[in-house]
């Protein structure tokens, strides 16, 4: 079975694409370190109001639940690590995934669901202009998530990957990526995997800083998230 990448290459799917190695890695690796700390600790600053305002909005509308919700999910090489987000959530939504599986909007190893009973009014909002992620950017400061990276999959997810898949895992991680700039939601898996291994093939500094922009302006009047 083959499929055409965002490089305009053909490729098997399930055949592992090579990596073209880059010759300043470890430096662009420094630059992006560097940025990931310095924007995350800026965002965490003026954020603040923003944190106190969807914590209290959270525990208005659900005053026994928890503000926050962690999640594990896999990292660069297979490390699992905790993701953190607001809660979204009715408590124990997690429990319910079992009986919603099969209405997954998005095909692959990949749940996403439109309408999803489990998503409480606030989580509805939240979700929608991706307020939610923003503890994310704790993740990044400790460094098992990069601002811009492949997004971090769950185990359950990992464990349906072919050996091609796997090779989203070959890179730290992100808040967003080409796949949140380029329909996210409305997206499939294959596709999502294509992009992840032309940004891994491609990543650069100024490439970060494009997502990033990109991500801002998606944010403000798109509807691809839930």
């Amino acid at each position: 079975m083959s499929s055409m990448n965002p490089l305009n290459k053909t490729v098997d799917v399930g055949k592992p694409l090579p990596i073209t190695p880059r010759k300043d890695r470890m430096l662009y690796l420094w630059a992006k370190r560097t940025l990931d700390i310095s924007l995350s600790l800026i965002g965490l600053i003026f954020l603040c109001p923003v944190f106190l305002a969807v914590a209290l909005l959270i525990k208005l509308e659900d005053p026994k639940g928890s503000v926050f919700f962690s999640q594990v999910r896999v990292g660069r090489g297979g490390t699992p690590f905790k993701m953190y987000k607001f809660r979204s959530m009715v408590s124990g939504a997690e429990l319910m995934l079992g009986n919603l599986i099969q209405q997954s909007d998005v095909t692959g190893a990949m749940f996403k669901m439109k309408n999803d009973p489990r998503v409480t009014p606030v989580g509805r909002f939240i979700r929608k202009t991706s307020i939610d992620e923003l503890p994310q950017l704790v993740n990044v400061l400790k460094g098992n998530m990069s601002l811009v990276g492949p997004r971090p999959p769950l185990p359950r997810e990992v464990s349906d990957y072919t050996s091609y898949d796997m090779q989203r895992l070959l890179v730290v991680p992100g808040c967003t990526g080409l796949w949140q700039v380029s329909g996210r939601n409305h997206v499939g898996f294959q596709e999502m995997v294509e992009l992840d291994l032309k940004y891994i093939n491609e990543q650069s500094i100024w490439m970060d800083m494009i997502i990033i922009c990109k991500t801002v302006k998606v944010l403000f009047g798109a509807d691809n998230a839930y």
